[in-house]
């Protein structure tokens, strides 16, 4: 069990892809843009009248998001008779909005009835072009049960009309405590001229930006341009006073282990995996004025085919068994908090290795954040066009490069 553990950003890693472009494409951004949330009253009932079980359902997801032998599908095919056909073809989000695009707008099918969709500029792209079914919450019974209710109000999908979460990664600061004795609690902490040479940033400009923003007290979701330049002056008075030792791709994680950074900026999955892997006891945390939060998740394409045997799929997988079982592979931030207890009466049925980690799945707050955590969580700053979004790599592409 324990050797199976790699999380999604690692998978892309090992095939191939850049530790930036895979977090480019995995990580979310929400904010001042003004997402088309909403649809006519009898949108819901035009677009499900009529529609039956088909008994197949096809079904695209990133690399290794999910066990290799495919338990929950087989559970779900025993239990609904529904034949699942599963392919991981989703490797960026960019590549994937730019395939499937023609077809969309044709009104074509793209050959699969579920997506697994970040909630990035694609996801608003996806959104805002009509492309995704709007969901009938009379079909997601569970999802109403089990769901944390903090995903009901997330910008860039309010009341989970178009989508519901697959998983979810939380972005804080980690940091090595046989280095650092005292609390690590803020933002501010990266920014401590005691730990000058000692400090990882992300080189990934939205997660750069986005503490940037934080540091500087500004909410990322109502940022401009102006609070951009803000953002980065606050890290260039970081970068020139010697404190950062580098920005870094996904390496940092390394460069903790080899403690050449003490502290950094940090993917909670990547933390809990180190841990686990390692047997190291970094710590993790979500600094009091805020980290960053990006959701993956599951949407169905307008031109579906099998559009109820999907729904059936994603309410399934808000059981609590099988949401248990998927965070006990994935390791990412789980969106039913009652699969934590669940976890824990595996765990007490397991033994040895086994036990030990599904015990620690359990309690890790990475897995299972508390309200608390959910407060503190922000998303990313959302571009409405492409010209901002170039805007905001000028404003702070020069800290990485300069």
């Amino acid at each position: 069990m324990t050797q199976s553990r790699l999380g999604r950003r690692e998978a892309l890693r090992l095939g191939g892809l850049s530790a930036m472009g895979a977090f480019l494409a995995a990580c979310g951004v929400e904010g001042k843009g003004k997402p088309q949330a909403s649809v006519a009253p009898d949108a819901v009932a035009k677009f499900w009248g009529g529609k039956t079980q088909n008994g197949k359902l096809n079904f695209a997801n990133w690399p290794l998001y999910m066990d290799p032998k495919h338990p929950e599908l087989k559970a779900f095919t025993k239990k609904t008779g529904i034949q699942v056909n599963y392919q991981e073809v989703i490797a960026e989000m960019g590549p994937w909005f730019a395939k499937v695009q023609p077809q969309l707008s044709a009104g074509q099918s793209i050959g699969y009835d579920l997506m697994v969709v970040t909630n990035s500029i694609q996801f608003g792209q996806f959104r805002d072009s009509g492309f995704l079914a709007p969901l009938d919450h009379s079909k997601l019974p569970n999802y109403a049960a089990n769901a944390a209710k903090s995903y009901a109000t997330s910008a860039y999908d309010p009341g989970n009309v178009f989508s519901i979460p697959y998983t979810s990664g939380i972005t804080g600061i980690a940091y090595d405590p046989t280095k650092i004795k005292e609390p690590i609690t803020k933002i501010a902490d990266l920014w401590n001229p005691k730990y000058k040479g000692r400090v990882g940033m992300m080189r990934d400009l939205q997660e750069l930006g986005n503490f940037g923003l934080l540091a500087a007290g500004l909410d990322p979701a109502k940022s401009d341009e102006t609070g951009w330049k803000q953002a980065a002056a606050k890290l260039k008075e970081q970068k020139d006073a010697g404190i950062v030792r580098n920005y870094y791709e996904q390496n940092y994680i390394d460069a903790l282990g080899k403690g050449e950074v003490w502290i950094t900026m940090a993917w909670s999955g990547d933390v809990f995996q180190k841990n686990v892997s390692d047997g190291t006891n970094y710590k993790f945390v979500i600094p009091e004025d805020g980290g960053t939060i990006w959701t993956d998740n599951m949407a169905i394409p307008v031109t579906a085919e099998n559009p109820v045997d999907a729904i059936m799929m994603m309410d399934f997988l808000y059981e609590l068994e099988n949401a248990t079982t998927l965070a006990e592979y994935i390791n990412y931030v789980c969106p039913v908090p009652a699969a934590q207890a669940q976890m824990k009466k595996h765990a007490a049925t397991a033994t040895g290795e086994d036990q030990a980690f599904l015990n620690a799945v359990a309690d890790s707050p990475l897995v299972f954040p508390g309200e608390a955590e959910y407060k503190r969580l922000h998303y990313y700053v959302n571009f409405d066009t492409a010209e901002e979004k170039n805007d905001f790599e000028r404003v702070f592409q020069p800290i990485v490069l300069g």
